[in-house]
């Protein structure tokens, strides 16, 4: 269906592309939209129903909704932004600038417009930017009837109907029901005495990680949201969880790879943006790699005296880089994932130490047969080699599960101790291990 449509499109067949494009699913008009240039992105655009094309509208990149904007006239703008859900239309505003997002305001009902700058002023990774108002809230005084009514005369325009909120006349969250708990129940029952009163909640100023792990724990769809009065303000639904959850992943895996995080898309975003985002943590690393040189300078002598001690340096420090970037990325994981709490930090010090003494046994062994069997290299030098890689392996293991643990109690994010990082600490501790190690048992 979509190579029909976009040979369609490069025909020029409008008609036949509005016949069938309505027939798929709003996202994948969404990426047919983003393969095209910009001139028949617009025309296709334009030819889709109003009810359709707010939805693929909230579906695009930012930038093509933005082109989108600027393009079309303030009464297309206005049917658009009246379709859309209010969470979907903070999202895209929040990527704009001031002066464009002025622009689209203007096309907005006074109602809709303080709503949008109320959720404007929450902080951007907040429950409060995420949320929408578009849920359906009960009395507790109505009847099973009632509410089922009631959904059925509000419910079109809402996000979900599955979870309901029941409210009293102050707005104060004081119990949730699902629908199926609803027409399971007979028609005169009173939702007090039906519905669940021990409600899982989040404040507006709690922030997406927490929200996330919330959902996990608890396999929500949506998740009440409430001001410091516990007034209900609005819910969070699963599908912004899941946009959360890509964008925290995103984010970790960039600054465990010594990046400062981005939204943007990769192929989207600017080469210069691009480097300044990488120079940073870059410069950092080469200037601490400094110590590894004076290390390596000091001692010089043992190095000269006994020259084979230079072929197993590289092995040495990429093997306690690997050993320390495993143990910190289980651990980041675990800390994310709520798995690993600060309190477990002894734990994790003891499974690490068993873990890496089990390891560096096994590694040292073969490395050892290896250098003096095969390679047939000094016995002492195998010894000396094999020793350090015990070590190298257990202390790698421990700095790589502890340090993480240990700039969470900071307050630091724990994906900055990853691989780049440990590795820069590890590299030069194995150093000093090594070469003291030679002098030892090799009288240099």
């Amino acid at each position: 269906m979509k190579e029909l449509i976009l040979n369609l499109i490069e025909q020029d067949k409008y008609a036949q592309v509005r016949k069938e494009i309505i027939k798929i699913n709003i996202v994948d008009i969404a990426q047919i939209l983003e393969e095209l240039d910009t001139q028949k992105v617009l025309l296709v655009f334009r030819i889709l129903p109003k009810e359709i094309a707010a939805g693929v509208f909230s579906y695009m990149p930012n930038d093509l909704q933005r082109y989108i904007v600027e393009s079309i006239t303030d009464k297309e703008i206005e049917n658009i932004l009246n379709k859309l859900f209010l969470d979907d239309k903070i999202d895209f505003l929040e990527e704009m600038p001031s002066n464009f997002v002025k622009k689209v305001l203007k096309n907005t009902d006074e109602k809709t417009r303080n709503l949008i700058n109320q959720f404007l002023n929450y902080p951007e990774d907040s429950a409060g930017s995420k949320m929408t108002i578009e849920y359906v809230d009960l009395k507790k005084e109505m009847t099973v009837r009632q509410a089922i009514e009631h959904i059925k005369a509000t419910g079109i325009d809402k996000e979900t109907i599955d979870t309901c909120y029941v409210i009293n006349k102050n707005r104060i969250l004081e119990g949730v029901i699902t629908i199926r708990k609803l027409i399971l129940s007979e028609d005169t029952a009173i939702v007090k005495d039906i519905m669940q009163t021990d409600v899982i909640y989040i404040n507006t100023y709690d922030d997406q990680e927490k929200i996330a792990s919330l959902f996990k724990k608890y396999d929500f769809i949506s998740m009440p949201v409430v001001d410091n009065e516990r007034r209900l303000v609005g819910i969070i639904t699963i599908d912004d969880i899941i946009d959360i959850i890509d964008q925290e992943n995103t984010e970790d895996l960039q600054k465990m790879a010594a990046m400062e995080p981005s939204e943007e898309e990769y192929l989207k975003t600017n080469v210069l943006v691009l480097a300044k985002h990488r120079i940073t943590w870059l410069l950092i690393l080469m200037i601490s790699a400094t110590f590894t040189g004076n290390i390596i300078r000091r001692f010089n002598d043992v190095l000269t005296s006994v020259v084979v001690l230079n072929s197993f340096i590289p092995m040495l420090m990429d093997t306690g880089g690997n050993a320390g970037s495993q143990s910190s990325t289980l651990i980041i994981r675990g800390l994310a994932l709520g798995e690993i709490n600060l309190t477990d930090i002894f734990k994790v010090l003891w499974k690490e130490f068993k873990v890496s003494f089990f390891v560096g046994v096994i590694l040292a062994s073969v490395n050892f047969l290896r250098i003096y069997y095969f390679e047939k290299i000094d016995f002492l030098v195998a010894v000396a080699v094999s020793i350090t890689l015990f070590f190298t392996v257990m202390l790698s293991k421990i700095v790589g599960g502890v340090l993480p643990m240990v700039a969470k109690f900071f307050k630091v994010d724990p994906a900055i101790m990853a691989g780049p990082l440990i590795t820069t600490i590890v590299d030069a501790v194995v150093l000093i291990i090594y070469f003291n190690m030679a002098t030892l048992l090799l009288g240099i």
